[in-house]
């Protein structure tokens, strides 16, 4: 009998519930790995999501956090897509305007390479500190002019001293298993300016049940938020939201937040009922079974044929995908715009990550596109080369 753990979201001891188990998957999904030995040989551990029935947070109960390595070779960063800068830099424009981000003092957790925090800064004449283990010193060349400075390191209480008006956190809660203990810890640093706002951004994982979208379960990926969860998150440790909806063709949640004054609030209209959450669990542990046969299906059918097939997308998703159907031989070849990706391998299959001009002399039959939200940025790219291959999306 599977051991109770409590929830790291809501403290209930009443997680997990299993709904979902993949075996040997690999532990990071974006190091740049040179050889396809590396690759192939790169360290993976289970994933056993638990479902918590009191605040519906998801989360890897077999998550071990200290095989991580957020070194210089790993590469997440998305501003090489035009689709993507243009949502960054709406989303920018945004959060200045919503929130008042005019000559503030800014922090961003989970940086990167501060491109975001960049553009923070940039458009709204505000000074930013970035937190982030994977970043390289002088590889982004506009933080200087920009008033920004990065801190190669874990957020954590030892900086609580630096003070802020605005906090930002974008796509990096799914990494922390202990989610409670972190926004405990935001909350300390911010204790004494009390009207700083916190800015998160998540994945929403009912797109995830919805579409048995298994791509988007990986190891790095341990804890797993809906609306409601993560705005009890907030509200159980003392927040009150004041912003929360769904961006980027329903792919992201975004919350605001300010410390609460005591009053009670009532739920937003963006969050769902936990009987209607648990309805979704239930439908993705029945069918997602049903959604890797169809693919193995596709792939034995194409390989009869003698298609040739490439997958566009070398980060997370792409690993997952390929990993989880024990893709082999099947794609020889992994598309990605990144220059910094070209001639690395994908973590647990390893499939050479090529550069999109490649497809000139490939001529592959179909390019898999591991987010539909890239198709036209992808269309518009193979029809300035003169590549005539079928699309399709996961």
């Amino acid at each position: 009998m599977l051991e109770k753990k409590s929830c790291p979201n809501c403290g209930s001891l009443e997680m997990p519930s299993i709904i979902y188990e993949i075996a040997d998957i690999p532990i990071h999904s974006v190091q740049l790995l040179k050889t396809k030995e590396k690759a192939i040989t790169y360290p993976k551990r289970d994933i056993e999501l638990g479902f918590c029935e009191k605040c519906g947070f998801i989360s890897n109960v077999s998550f071990d956090s200290s095989v991580h390595e957020y070194s210089n070779e790993y590469e997440s960063t998305q501003i090489y897509s035009t689709t993507f800068n243009l949502f960054a830099r709406k989303l920018a424009r945004n959060l200045i305007d919503r929130y008042n981000l005019h000559g503030r003092d800014i922090i961003e957790i989970g940086c990167g390479q501060g491109e975001f925090l960049s553009m923070l800064c940039e458009l709204g004449n505000n000074r930013g500190r970035g937190f982030d283990p994977a970043y390289i010193p002088g590889r982004n060349e506009n933080l200087e002019k920009n008033h920004v400075s990065i801190i190669k390191d874990f957020y954590s209480e030892k900086y609580a001293d630096i003070q802020c008006d605005f906090l930002c956190c974008r796509m990096t809660l799914e990494h922390i298993y202990e989610t409670a203990d972190f926004i405990r810890t935001v909350k300390k640093s911010i204790h004494n300016k009390p009207d700083t706002t916190v800015f998160f951004q998540v994945p929403d994982v009912r797109r995830i049940l919805k579409e048995q979208a298994f791509w988007d379960i990986y190891y790095e990926h341990c804890s797993y938020f809906s609306p409601g969860s993560l705005a009890k998150l907030f509200r159980n440790n003392g927040f009150e939201i004041i912003d929360l909806y769904i961006d980027y063709d329903d792919q992201y949640i975004m919350l605001g937040a300010r410390l609460s004054q005591g009053e009670k609030r009532n739920s937003l209209p963006a969050e769902e009922d936990i009987v209607q959450l648990k309805s979704q669990v239930d439908l993705f542990s029945k069918n997602c079974k049903k959604q890797l046969n169809t693919w193995k299906s596709y792939f034995e059918n194409s390989r009869k044929k003698g298609r040739k097939v490439v997958l566009w997308g070398g980060g997370s998703k792409g690993v997952a995908f390929l990993t989880t159907l024990n893709i082999l031989k099947e794609i020889e070849y992994v598309v990605d715009i990144n220059p910094k990706k070209h001639g690395t391998y994908m973590a647990g299959t390893g499939q050479k990550v090529i550069a999109p001009e490649f497809l000139i002399q490939y001529k592959p039959d179909t390019i898999i596109v591991m987010n539909p939200i890239y198709c036209n940025e992808i269309q518009e790219t193979l029809d300035k080369m003169g590549v005539t291959a079928e699309l399709k999306s996961v």
